[in-house]
Formats: C-alpha cells, sequence, structure tokens
C-alpha cells in the first residue's frame, strides 16, 4: 500500500542547528592534536597545552569554505563525464579577530609571538616585516555551541596543520561601526601525524540526547 507524502515525510524542527556562540582556539603546531572534544559526562575536555582563544570576531563568524576540484574524462556518445577524479579537496577559516593582543597579532603579522618582549621601560612592543617571511603552521580549532533541552550541542571542526594563506585589509578610520580588525584566512593542510587534513567533532549532552532522532 502507498504512503501520502505526508506519511512518506520526515521533517523534525529539532535537528534545526545554529551557532548561538563560538570561539576559534590556535596552538603552536609542536602542540598536541585533538583527539576528543568531551568527557565522560558528556561536556567539553581541557584543551591541550598550547591553545589560545582568538577572543571575539566580528559578526561574520567563523567562514569555512571547501573547494574541491576535479578532472574529467568524457567519451565519445556520452554528454557527462565517464569518469572523475577529484585532484584537490581544500578547506578554508576565514575570521575577523577583533580584540588585539598577542595570539591575534601574531596570527596577523606572521610574527613568532614567544620571542616578542615588550620594552621593559615603556612596553613599546616592535615588529619589523621580514624581507622573506616564513609561512608559520598552527593547530586550530572551532567550537559552535547550541543548546537544547538537554544541554549543549556542540558542533566543531579541527585543522591539525593550518597555515594562514591570507591576511585581510585593516582599516584605521572611526566612520564605520566596526572595531579594529586583525583579519587572517587559515588553510588546512594534511597532517601526516594525525592522517588528516580536517577533522569534524560532534557532542554533549543535547546532541547525545537526539542521537536517535538524527539517524544515529
Amino acid at each position: 500500500m502507498g504512503s501520502n507524502f505526508l506519511t512518506l515525510s520526515k521533517k523534525q524542527e529539532d535537528l534545526i542547528r545554529k551557532t548561538v556562540d563560538m570561539s576559534v582556539f590556535v596552538a603552536p603546531i609542536t602542540a598536541d592534536a585533538i583527539t576528543t572534544l568531551t568527557d565522560a559526562d558528556k561536556l567539553l575536555k581541557a584543551l591541550p597545552a598550547g591553545y589560545e582563544d582568538v577572543g571575539l570576531i566580528n559578526s561574520d563568524g567563523a567562514q569555512f569554505s571547501r573547494e574541491i576540484e576535479k578532472s574529467d574524462i568524457t567519451s565519445a556518445g556520452r554528454v557527462t563525464p565517464t569518469r572523475s577524479d577529484i585532484t584537490s579537496d581544500t578547506t578554508q577559516l576565514e575570521i575577523g579577530c577583533q580584540e588585539t593582543k598577542l595570539v591575534t597579532i601574531g596570527l596577523h603579522t606572521g610574527a613568532d609571538v614567544a620571542g616578542i618582549v615588550p620594552d621593559p621601560t615603556t612596553g613599546e612592543v616592535q615588529i619589523a616585516k621580514p624581507e622573506r617571511p616564513k609561512p608559520k603552521k598552527y593547530r586550530c580549532l572551532a567550537i559552535g555551541v547550541d543548546e537544547n533541552e538537554a544541554g549543549e550541542i556542540y558542533v566543531a571542526r579541527f585543522l591539525p596543520r593550518a597555515e594562514v594563506e591570507e591576511v585581510g585589509d585593516q582599516a584605521y578610520q572611526s566612520e564605520e561601526d566596526e572595531a579594529l580588525l586583525w583579519p587572517v584566512t587559515l588553510t588546512g593542510r594534511y597532517d601526516r601525524t594525525a592522517g588528516y587534513s580536517e577533522l569534524w567533532l560532534f557532542g554533549g549532552p543535547g546532541w547525545f540526547s537526539m542521537l536517535t532522532a538524527m539517524g544515529f
């Protein structure tokens, strides 16, 4: 016996997620990689040593993009490719950091922040742009949080080997409703030790409560 559309369809409003808050953490490439997000209580574990929150970012949030390139083989008599191979699959994360502090200055300038020492008398800090900058590698973890009746829901993405690919424009101005930004775009690279270039992580007590509804 057939079904009408209402019987056949399954639409669940409770599964619509939104990141009501979020943070982006970066660490030196020498820091431990993220292996698990939550503990036995289903809450967030403490991050390994070296991870720092970049702090407040602009209202665009953490913008992830994924670019996939393919090589297509075409055949006579066929109007669609008869074979496609993925040749590139790259993830990028764009953030506009609003807080001016050591970690955001380091990301934007590419300076070795471990070597930055303020003047002991004046507190002045100077960073000279080298003639041939060397790209720095970072660990990068973005955590978005939502919530339902059971508690917090975590949706996270981890780049074990991220490199600052681009730095955005920085404006010294007072007309627009925008803070002084330290905008950067990080690209995920393959990490041989971790065995991947990006890891998605989901958890939290709210997530646990919806496992069956989500199809797990």
